[in-house]
């Protein structure tokens, strides 16, 4: 591997991310880390990610600064960042592993027009309008493809990361990121082959590049290897180890499945990412799949935090202070073109909120530019101060993301939910109001439906609102904690009020504002705890009952029935346990949560009390009366 120029690192020699990401696993072992420098990044990791976290940062952020302290720019325990990029990257393999796991292929087919189209499109204009500010930068127009290209990919492990952090992933909004992503991780592949033919024909170095037609049959080729073996072979082979090896061997076999998938992948030309997620996916139906995530994801963790380090590390602050004029106008120029286009087409067809998220976390190069940025270097199309410049800044602006999000969150405006096809609570008037409409309510609902008792329903739950309605139901969208919707909502009229909502902060609200405003409307409310319903006590409601207590006890009957008690002997305990819980409750609001605790039987086993001497000889009766007097 070559070190760069002056003109492209400092004198410490520190290699830059392009080239550490375009050497071989051999020079990474050569450049191992020894068992004091994992010590310095675990404990750095540890000391940095708590206290970013605890300051509204983010683990990502966290792990970017404990990578630059320990890097060849802090405090330099860690000389060679690359030899731990090459491991690290197993650690994004394996979250897309996890993420396949968890999306079945109906799923993934599901998600084909976002994945071929909202991601072709977005990757496209990203390249061209990035490609002509580098060009107008004073690039020739082959690098400044490149270098457009490579910001064009955002940065699965932090885009994916994030995700997981806020829970979104799972979410619409969330799964239309991922298709981004996963249409990124393919288009690696023509990426590289134009670099490849850029080279061929404007490069400075002659480079042995193989034919399109191999390259995209060599890549076709390790896809249908992949496939072949997630469907047809790995199921059998795990029915054999489980039924024939290890706890050992299972976990060993994991980890075969996802580096072999990942191995096959970038044989072919492909991400090693992709590979696992597509080994996860044929996986998502296995029987197998919850030991396998749960074989995997402790070396996820570690080897994304790892991961995350190396980039941190892998920050050149000489190219950045010799260069800092070029490297900041690069990353202000690069990150608005590519978050404003992300932006306008999240906008054109979702929320204000979704798109200013999305653009958000995309608005970064990632670890792909790396990749193409090396690969550039060696044909020739970069020299190495432009290679160093713009991996300089594809790190800072993967730093920078977390940051970005968090600006996002606080300069969204809170979105109100669309109202097409629901109806407002106003002018209502039934004899009874039931606020909230969730499980607990639609049971309820039904004894007064029963008997024709006016019911007017209101929920503040846009999309309960509207499946209700296809039940059969009419629910009126109004935020029973607000007065003016309680008195648009009929609450004036109502003979009674029956408080059903899922939070009991909410109820909380609902009963104040009735005892205060309507004191002689009765309120009945569902509890959603003990403590809740000792509130709910001293709030002075005419009823109210815990929301699994009558159902437990119903359980609990049946239960010992199923074990051979006879039925009135069932029925009696479960009046005895319901006895006992009105004793502690009423003891409870005397004496606080903590009273009656005698009244609870539990499973634990009370110590007998014993001497601390055995004694020689047994007691002997003194008083013969009066142990008679105690038996009867």
């Amino acid at each position: 591997m070559t070190l760069l120029t002056e003109t492209g690192v400092s004198a410490t020699g520190a290699l830059t991310v392009g080239e550490a990401w375009g050497s071989t696993m051999a020079d990474a072992a050569g450049g191992g880390l020894e068992l004091g420098h994992a010590v310095a990044l675990l404990a750095t990791a540890v000391v940095a990610v708590p206290l970013f976290r605890r300051l509204g940062l983010g683990s990502v952020l966290g792990y970017l600064a404990a990578g630059l302290l320990v890097g060849p720019w802090g405090i330099g325990l860690v000389r060679e960042p690359e030899a731990v990029l090459h491991v690290a990257e197993l650690g994004v393999v394996m979250f897309l592993f996890i993420i396949g796991l968890e999306m079945r292929p109906a799923r993934l087919w599901s998600l084909r027009k976002e994945i071929f189209g909202l991601g072709a499109l977005q990757v496209g204009i990203c390249l061209a309008l990035l490609a002509g500010a580098a060009l107008l930068a004073g690039l020739p127009w082959p690098a400044a493809v490149i270098a457009g290209a490579g910001f064009a990919l955002s940065s699965t492990a932090i885009v994916m990361q994030l995700l997981e952090e806020r829970n979104e992933n799972a979410d619409p909004a969330g799964q239309r990121v991922v298709s981004i992503l996963l249409f990124e991780d393919l288009a690696i592949v023509p990426l590289l082959a134009l670099v490849a033919a850029l080279g061929a024909a404007f490069g400075t170095q002659v480079a042995d590049a193989r034919p399109i037609w191999m390259t995209v049959g060599t890549a076709v080729g390790a896809v249908a290897l992949v496939y072949v073996a997630g469907r047809w072979a790995l199921n059998p082979l795990f029915r054999l180890l489980a039924r024939f090896g290890g706890r050992e061997v299972m976990t060993a076999a994991a980890l075969l499945v996802v580096l072999g998938a990942a191995w096959a992948m970038s044989q072919g030309g492909l991400s090693m990412a992709m590979g696992a997620f597509l080994a996860g996916v044929l996986l998502s139906e296995s029987t197998f799949r919850h030991q396998l995530e749960a074989d995997v994801e402790p070396f996820r963790g570690i080897l994304l935090g790892l991961f995350f380090l190396s980039v941190g590390m892998s920050l050149d602050l000489g190219v950045v202070a010799r260069d800092w004029a070029l490297v900041l106008a690069g990353l202000g120029v690069f990150m608005t073109i590519k978050a404003g286009v992300v932006y306008a087409i999240a906008r054109a067809r979702h929320s204000h909120g979704e798109a200013l998220t999305r653009a958000a976390l995309m608005g970064e190069g990632g670890e792909f530019a790396f990749v193409l940025y090396a690969a550039a270097l060696a044909v020739g199309l970069f020299d190495p101060r432009t290679a160093a410049v713009l991996s300089a800044i594809v790190v800072l602006s993967m730093a920078m993301t977390p940051l970005r999000l968090m600006i996002a969150d606080r300069i969204r405006p809170k979105e109100t939910p669309s109202l097409d096809g629901v109806d407002k609570a106003e002018g209502l008037g039934g004899r009874v109001l039931i606020v909230g409409f969730g499980r607990f309510a639609q049971v309820v609902s039904q004894s007064l439906l029963a008997r024709d008792v006016d019911v007017s329903i209101i929920d503040h739950d846009v999309e309960m609102i509207q499946a209700a309605g296809n039940f059969g139901f009419k629910v009126y969208y109004g935020d029973g904690t607000r007065l003016d919707v309680l008195r648009a909502s009929g609450v004036e009229q109502a003979e009674a009020v029956l408080v059903c909502v899922d939070k009991p902060e909410s109820a909380d609200r609902i009963v104040e504002l009735v005892k205060a405003e309507f004191p002689l409307t009765k309120l009945f409310v569902r509890a959603f705890d003990r403590g809740h319903s000792l509130r709910l006590i001293q709030a002075g409601v005419d009823y109210h009952i815990r929301e699994t207590f009558e159902s437990a006890l119903v359980f609990g009957h049946e239960v010992l029935i199923g074990l051979g008690v006879d039925p009135e002997q069932a029925d009696e305990t479960v009046e005895d346990v319901r006895r006992r819980d009105e004793e502690r409750l009423a003891l409870q609001l005397a004496g606080g949560i903590t009273a009656g605790r005698s009244l609870m039987r539990g499973n634990a086993v009370t110590p007998q009390p014993a001497p601390y001497v055995k004694p020689r000889r047994e007691g002997v009766v003194l008083n013969e009366e009066e142990v008679e007097k105690a038996e009867a």
